[in-house]
């Protein structure tokens, strides 16, 4: 097996109406050999396009493809030693699930007695054993969804690409088959690429996530790494759920005590903050963070006002209302809060993100400056 390299990779896709129409910018993209990477992103934020150009079944407008130093631009996908997945399950209505799961393993000239045992196995892990002598037209969504990833999976390829691969599942039989498919491409060592719009999905299978918006790839890291160290005001909006607080902020050195001051809507002073220790200037504008798992609550200096309390039974979701700012908050366990009612919350140094606002790029997490973040894209 390899590791995969995207070099400036581009995609435009030529239209009448709308002339070359940019679908992914140049994207650089190391994978190592058995690592699992998901592209994460919004629909049409180029990432099908993307895992489409890897398989072959798009060409690369710009830059460059290689599987373990091997340029596949130019290869047709039969070539790539790539298997995948596809949304749209791509199987063959002819034949039984049996032979559909076996058919890149025969084509492989795999010895029979071996692919007899492999599509056995697979189709334990996927729970569709007792779906082997059927035909893909007498299949739900799910079951279809089920044996075009069995087929993947039991493949031996150099890269394997899934396709949206648990979108048509029940909610309680894809957590019980994320934690099944990451232990098999664990323990099988296959480098694998997989496409999402689940953030859940993609912090649970993967190693890396690369986070894409508009074409372009804002970050690619670890989970925790695009949690505690967002690259951009995007990554920090889209990661997380409930998602980050974020506000318009200045820095006042008017003061004794340098300050950040938050504002709402309109511009009005909202609440301060003490600003931490970072080279900041006198009336700079920012955009501040802050995570809802990281507000404290019953102590700190701002009163918030209780707008709503849901209790998720093992998380407390407050909604609060802070010098006309909309705030969300969670806390492990429960909290004594009435709607209507006040708390006292704290908004930890530690805890704040500090993002420019034009550019969105991270300057801050806590006291720490970003420039040196792993992960951030260039």
């Amino acid at each position: 097996m390899a590791g995969l390299t995207l070099d400036r990779v581009t995609k435009v896709y030529e239209t009448r109406r709308r002339g070359g129409v940019l679908a992914v910018d140049a994207v650089d993209m190391a994978v190592e050999d058995g690592e699992i990477v998901g592209l994460l992103g919004s629909s049409g934020c180029g990432k099908t396009s993307t895992l489409r150009m890897v398989a072959g079944f798009e060409t690369v407008t710009e830059g460059e493809i290689r599987i373990g130093g091997r340029r596949i631009n130019d290869l047709p996908p039969a070539k790539r030693n790539v298997a995948m997945a596809f949304e749209g399950y791509a199987l063959y209505p002819p034949l039984r699930i049996r032979d559909n799961i076996a058919f890149g393993l025969l084509r492989d000239r795999r010895p029979k007695a071996e692919v007899a045992a492999r599509v056995a196995e697979v189709a334990a892990l996927l729970e569709i054993g007792d779906l082997l002598e059927r035909y893909p037209p007498s299949l739900s969504g799910g079951e279809q969804q089920r044996v075009s990833l069995a087929r993947a999976l039991a493949r031996s390829a150099d890269l394997h690409l899934l396709d949206e691969p648990m979108s048509q599942l029940e909610p309680q039989l894809r957590a019980i088959l994320r934690a099944r498919i990451k232990d098999w491409l664990i323990s099988h060592k296959m480098t694998t690429v997989f496409v999402t719009h689940d953030q859940t999905e993609a912090i649970a299978l993967a190693d890396r996530i690369a986070v894409m918006e508009a074409g372009v790839l804002q970050q690619f890291a670890a989970p925790a790494e695009l949690k505690e160290r967002p690259a951009n005001l995007f990554v920090a909006g889209f990661i997380g759920e409930p998602p980050m607080n974020l506000f318009k902020a200045s820095v006042d050195r008017s003061g004794a005590q340098p300050l950040l001051v938050v504002e709402d809507a309109a511009g009005r002073r909202a609440f301060d903050l003490p600003l931490p220790d970072l080279p900041l200037a006198d009336g700079q504008r920012l955009y501040l963070g802050i995570r809802p798992h990281r507000i404290g609550f019953g102590g700190g200096g701002i009163s918030a006002r209780v707008l709503s309390n849901h209790w998720l039974g093992d998380q407390t979701h407050l909604g609060l209302e802070v010098g006309g700012l909309a705030l969300t908050g969670v806390a492990d366990g429960a909290v004594e809060a009435r709607p209507g009612g006040e708390i006292a919350v704290e908004l930890p140094a530690a805890s704040l993100h500090v993002f420019e606002p034009e550019s969105g790029r991270a300057i801050a997490h806590g006291a720490r400056l970003a420039g040196a973040d792993r992960g951030a894209a260039a």
